[in-house]
């Protein structure tokens, strides 16, 4: 993963949903299984896209069913990891500094941790 963090800046819980892809790449000689993907608040969705699929939309375990993945990444292949933050799920509480992350847990027990932050205004 060339990035594994992202910051969208100053964005208004009024102007809503912003979005934020992560490009990754299996740079091993060997196929990754990922086996489950979630987040670290209800506020935030991941969606998988790879080998034409678009998989998801996961979510916060504890908020719903974290279904497991179960894909193969091939050696040299690519996809996608769309975080979506939702400003406004936490109401007029969430306003201010945000971090997030969607973690990625893999067949051989690894994780990958993609964060992101921003500063939050009514």
């Amino acid at each position: 993963a060339p990035e594994t963090s992202y910051d969208f800046g100053r964005i208004s819980m009024a102007a809503g949903k912003v979005k934020h892809d992560y490009n990754l790449t299996n740079s091993t000689d060997q196929p990754i299984e990922i086996k489950k993907i979630y987040t670290s608040c209800m506020c935030t969705t991941a969606t998988l896209r790879l080998k034409n699929q678009q998989l998801g939309p996961y979510g916060m375990p504890g908020h719903g069913a974290v279904p497991a993945v179960n894909q193969v990444v091939a050696p040299g292949e690519s996809l996608v990891i769309e975080a979506e933050f939702d400003p406004a799920a936490h109401g007029p509480a969430g306003i201010g500094q945000i971090a997030r992350s969607i973690i990625v847990e893999t067949g051989s027990g690894q994780s990958l941790e993609l964060a992101f932050q921003t500063f939050v205004t009514p």
